[in-house]
């Protein structure tokens, strides 16, 4: 009840913050829907050569973009802790930070919190509906169940790699660049990991398992056989666990690392 009430709390704060400016507000939803339809345009544009991209029709990769952006928005919204280093580590806030009684991994986080980025789910979903009628797909209740067991694992596995890579700053204060580069690579899982030579696919599959936060997930709906991406869907809530968990253990050890700013 405590992290709830905290999180009531800061979700009040951050509205009343936010509408001060209410034009910055809108100006911040309105840019990340054209930067998430300029990913949908590309991918249109593409189709417009090639009848198909390894096997996948354009309708089951738009399909797969979908999917991509639900998990994408939640973590977004609930993990944005992008400026960590600079922030926490640099400027020296996560002094504060661990003078107060809630898990200080909680508190950034929610010190961070940017719900305009649910939007981009909705969209998300909005095109994974389209598509799921234009492709014919068969539908059950059960399809509702095991879409929020995947989007929750997909979330898990992008909030493990992003805390772990933040851990890293309790190592180092210098920035690593390393954050930019994880998130090029991770929109490598919303195209079909088969168009990938042998050790990229096990790269996205395995190392940094960003193809469990798109096309693998996204796959066991469209029934796809190849590679028996179907089948690995049913691991996106271990791989989101297992990621999850090794981020935290990260974070806890290099919190207890951590020797304050003016060390």
């Amino acid at each position: 009840m405590l992290y709830a009430q905290l999180f009531w709390e800061y979700i009040k704060n951050y509205a009343k913050t936010r509408l001060t400016y209410r034009m910055d507000f809108w100006v911040e939803i309105l840019s990340d829907m054209m930067f998430q339809f300029m990913n949908l345009i590309f991918i249109l544009i593409v189709f417009r050569h090639t009848p198909s991209l390894g096997g996948w029709s354009e309708a089951e990769v738009v399909f797969v973009y979908g999917f991509f952006m639900i998990p994408y928005g939640i973590f977004s919204t609930f993990f944005s802790i992008w400026n960590f280093s600079e922030r926490y580590i640099v400027k020296g806030e996560m002094d504060r930070v661990l003078t107060r009684p809630a898990h200080n991994l909680f508190q950034v986080l929610l010190e961070n919190v940017d719900p305009p980025s649910l939007i981009g789910s909705v969209v998300g979903a909005i095109i994974m509906f389209v598509c799921w009628g234009e492709l014919g797909l068969p539908f059950h209740f059960m399809d509702i169940m095991l879409l929020a067991v995947f989007v929750i694992g997909a979330v898990l596995v992008y909030a493990g790699i992003y805390t772990a890579l933040s851990a890293i700053s309790f190592y180092s204060d210098a920035p690593t660049g390393i954050v930019p580069l994880m998130y090029n690579i991770q929109n490598y899982g919303r195209y079909p990991v088969n168009i990938y030579n042998k050790m990229i696919r096990f790269v996205l599959t395995w190392l940094l398992p960003f193809a469990f936060v798109g096309v693998i997930p996204a796959s066991y709906f469209l029934e796809k056989k190849a590679d028996d991406l179907s089948q690995l869907a049913l691991l996106t809530p271990v791989v989101g666990l297992v990621f999850f968990t090794l981020g935290l253990l990260m974070w806890n050890h290099g919190v207890k690392r951590y020797r304050g700013a003016g060390s």
